[in-house]
């Protein structure tokens, strides 16, 4: 099976790969929903979120550190609730001078920060597994099947095949630059010009690589209408889910609704 690579999707043989793309799709979101309404500070809640992401992980076949690489995705959402640490005032931590700055750290920021942090990372990891684990034409699929709008899916899926299509303008653009510039036998010395003059080219690319694009994609959409295309993608009902995938999916929702229910009681 080839998979471009482009496609997050990564075949294996493991339980969470079989399961229904239905049912994986639902408790992603509801995973992802959870997290996000668990209150601040409900540290046990949290480590059990953390617990049933990493089994979910494990299960996968996927690898811990495959994971956890992808997860730092994560980290510019974490790095831009660093300041709530010096803006929600509370009980102060730590106080301390930054050149002509006062800073102070309050435990109620720091509490805070640590939450949203945990959130961020559960959900790209929820994520992460979803993409990894279930083909895209599933997932299209499995959103057909959960009455997501037929528009957004239809839009999902056109932009999904045709991010493959402006990849390989690029590469095709990339491969063209390097057939056209010099290179030079001296240790060090770079192809091209300078750096302004390798900038101006990059522009240009930029600027060749949208108008490509765009007389392409008009390119397809009339090929697609000359198909019978008219505005919905068509696709295979899926066959009905088995007595262990609703078990699956309504034992896993009632666990999540659980560990919601006794954050909010703690």
């Amino acid at each position: 099976m080839h998979i471009h690579y482009l496609d997050p999707y990564a075949p294996r043989h493991s339980p969470i790969h079989s399961l229904d793309a239905r049912v994986k799709l639902l408790l992603t979101l509801a995973l992802i929903l959870t997290t996000a309404l668990t209150p601040v500070g409900v540290w046990p809640v949290y480590i059990l979120l953390t617990a049933l992401i990493t089994v979910i992980v494990i299960l996968s076949d996927l690898g811990v550190g495959f994971v956890l690489k992808r997860a730092l995705l994560a980290l510019p959402f974490m790095l831009a609730a660093l300041p709530v640490i010096f803006t929600l005032e509370g009980d102060t931590a730590i106080h301390f001078d930054l050149g002509p700055w006062n800073l102070t750290v309050y435990y109620d920021g720091v509490e805070r920060f640590i939450s949203i942090a945990l959130k961020s990372w559960i959900s790209v990891q929820a994520g992460i597994v979803l993409a990894t684990s279930t083909p895209f034409p599933e997932l299209l699929s499995a959103m057909r099947a959960i009455r997501v709008p037929r528009l957004l899916v239809a839009i999902f899926a056109l932009m999904w095949r045709y991010l493959f299509v402006l990849a390989d303008e690029a590469i095709r653009l990339m491969r063209a630059r390097s057939a056209r510039m010099g290179h030079s036998d001296q240790p060090g010395l770079k192809p091209g010009g300078s750096l302004v003059w390798r900038a101006h080219v990059t522009g240009g690319m930029a600027g060749n690589l949208f108008l490509r694009a765009f007389e392409r994609s008009d390119r397809i959409y009339v090929a697609m209408l000359s198909r019978g295309f008219d505005g919905e993608v068509r696709t295979t009902p899926m066959p009905p889910m088995s007595s262990g995938s609703w078990l699956t999916l309504v034992s896993l929702l009632l666990l999540l609704a659980g560990l919601l229910l006794f954050a909010y009681l703690f």
